[in-house]
């Protein structure tokens, strides 16, 4: 299978010191298109998913895995994607995150920390105490097993 192929290529490559901060979200092939998504701890150039494209493709064509004609999209994750691996959550503590969780509506807040299995998402509400409104900041933790999507939400 082509996904498991490039997989092992792409954790030889990034064990190079060059390449030591990036890692693999996902390998996608449908007909003869291959799209891998990737992500760095210091972000993805596109310098980076040009030498790793150039670096997949030589393998492909060298081994004839998907023969003459095939498109291949080397690219990071992006920021509308949700995020899947506990090392990204790592990489935007301090964003703001929308969290859905499976089960209950979705929450928007600071992601404050990432433990071994869970985030936690502090948000500012307003309350009303009698008459008056008062501003408390929540932490919400969600175990990483509860959590259906979380998109990290830009602001401009």
């Amino acid at each position: 299978m082509i996904e498991n192929q490039i997989e092992a290529l792409l954790q030889a490559k990034f064990q190079e010191e060059e390449f030591q901060d990036c890692f693999l979200i996902e390998i996608s092939f449908h007909k003869n298109k291959l799209e891998v998504f990737i992500d760095s701890d210091s972000g993805v150039t596109f310098q980076k998913c040009q030498q790793i494209s150039r670096y997949l493709e030589g393998a492909i064509d060298e081994n004839e895995w998907l023969g003459d004609k095939y498109v291949l999209e080397v690219s990071s994750a992006g920021i509308s994607r949700p995020l899947q691996l506990k090392r990204q959550y790592l990489k935007n503590i301090g964003r703001k995150l929308e969290v859905t969780p499976l089960e209950g509506k979705a929450q928007t807040g600071i992601l404050s920390a990432v433990q071994d299995d869970s985030i936690v998402l502090t948000q500012k509400i307003k309350e009303k105490e009698g008459k008056r409104n008062v501003h408390k900041t929540v932490e919400t933790v969600f175990p990483l097993a509860t959590i259906k999507k979380a998109v990290v939400k830009v602001s401009f």
